[in-house]
């Protein structure tokens, strides 16, 4: 019953697509990045209702004012920082544990037990190239987006891996192309949602 498991979260994907574009943007997204102070205040209305947020609002000011002069790192810039290496090492540590969590995906495939842990490397190499791709574009496109583009990608791929998984004991090649489709689905989760 796993794949009534892997599709009641495609569901719930797309439920939250579906309510996504009625939400305003993020009032410190607007206002620190977008630098749209009006924004900013009609995004605090529509979240919080009526009322006074001036407080709120020069909270964001500060946090501008100190943020101001300092640099936002790329992802190269980051890796070469020595101060956070203790957290690289445990988001590595995670992403390779996580190679072990696709197994029984690629059993009922019908993959052949000896290529299964490749395959599961693979899946840790893309939430990988996820991660980095998604922290260098987040600033260009904004988390709206990422959201409905990561979202709808993956309401796409899981129904093509569910008509693949169904149709792999007819067509033998579809096995493998589940394989890449939850490449694909780990790569929209990660740049998205």
């Amino acid at each position: 019953m796993w794949n009534v498991l892997l599709s009641f979260s495609g569901l719930v994907a797309l439920i939250q697509l579906l309510f996504l574009p009625f939400f305003p943007e993020s009032p410190p997204y607007l206002l620190l990045q977008k630098e749209d102070k009006a924004g900013c205040l009609k995004a605090m209305k529509q979240l919080w209702g009526e009322g006074n947020y001036h407080t709120e609002f020069d909270d964001l000011m500060k946090e501008k004012a100190i943020t101001k002069g300092m640099k936002i790192m790329n992802v190269l810039e980051v890796l070469r920082e020595r101060s956070v290496y203790p957290q690289l090492c445990t988001v590595l540590l995670l992403l390779l544990s996580l190679q072990l969590c696709g197994l029984k995906i690629f059993r009922t495939a019908n993959l052949q037990e000896s290529i299964i842990p490749y395959v599961s490397l693979g899946v840790s190499i893309s939430e990988l190239i996820a991660i980095i791709f998604c922290s260098s574009i987040i600033d260009r496109f904004g988390r709206r987006m990422l959201l409905c583009g990561g979202y709808l990608l993956m309401a796409l791929i899981l129904v093509l891996l569910e008509t693949s998984l169904l149709l792999s004991d007819q067509f033998l090649w579809l096995r493998y192309c589940s394989v890449i489709l939850i490449f694909l689905f780990i790569i929209a989760y990660g740049i998205g949602p």
